[in-house]
């Protein structure tokens, strides 16, 4: 997968139940739409839906499963549970949160990895990660590459905006870690897309900004009000 997506643009086609296009008929067609448009990749949420979208379009995916658990902060492929519906769909590779927080279950994030390798070598792995500490250490667990998902998604690292100070935060992990590093994470224009990538950013995902109408909306009403 990674090959196809190097330099080019991955959609990000979610939406959770509480959102008016939680439908995984929807979500294929955002990802048709997102292949018409020339999306390189998308990133998909849930088996129902990655198993639609793969119906849809010939474009390789990235999975997730979000599941919250009683006992742990983590919920993106916190566990081996999820692991397992994503290798069932087939899809291209498997994203999984990879910050050093504490997992369900007691469940370890080297553990994980390992049991992908040995399950289903072809899949690669993404680290979506909230911090250099998790970037390094995705890199020596063996992931194929790290995506900045989560910079500003922790407890640790709220308020953080991935755009600031020119993207500081992407330049710093590009300058400690040797495998692939995917921009993904309050990219929410062409421009900024753009930039990561002249960066040094191998791809970028995009999600919100092009597939949530609700917060597209509420970027211009805001602007209008500003302008009153």
């Amino acid at each position: 997968m990674l090959d196809h997506i190097k330099k080019g643009l991955v959609v990000s086609c979610q939406a959770q139940e509480s959102e008016p296009l939680h439908s995984s008929f929807i979500m294929s067609k955002l990802a048709l739409a997102a292949r018409q448009g020339g999306a390189a990749g998308i990133r998909a949420e849930s088996k129902p839906d990655i198993i639609a979208i793969k119906k849809e379009v010939d474009l390789p995916v990235v999975g997730i499963v979000k599941r919250n658990y009683p006992n742990s902060e983590v919920f993106i492929t916190a566990t081996k549970q999820e692991v397992d519906e994503l290798i069932e769909t087939g899809c291209e590779m498997i994203a999984m949160d990879a910050t050093l927080r504490e997992r369900p279950n007691g469940e370890e994030l080297a553990d994980l990895v390992s049991y992908v390798k040995e399950y289903d070598p072809q899949v690669q792995l993404m680290a979506d990660i909230s911090s250099l500490d998790d970037a390094m250490n995705a890199e020596r667990l063996g992931f194929d590459c790290v995506s900045t998902t989560l910079y500003g998604y922790t407890n640790e690292t709220k308020g953080c905006k991935l755009y600031e100070n020119d993207f500081e935060f992407i330049k710093t992990v590009l300058k400690n870690v040797s495998i692939p590093v995917i921009a993904e994470g309050n990219v929410i224009t062409p421009e900024m897309a753009g930039r990561v990538l002249d960066l040094g950013a191998y791809s970028v995902v995009v999600g919100g900004a092009i597939t949530r109408p609700q917060q597209i909306t509420s970027r211009f009403v805001e602007e209008i009000k500003r302008g009153c």
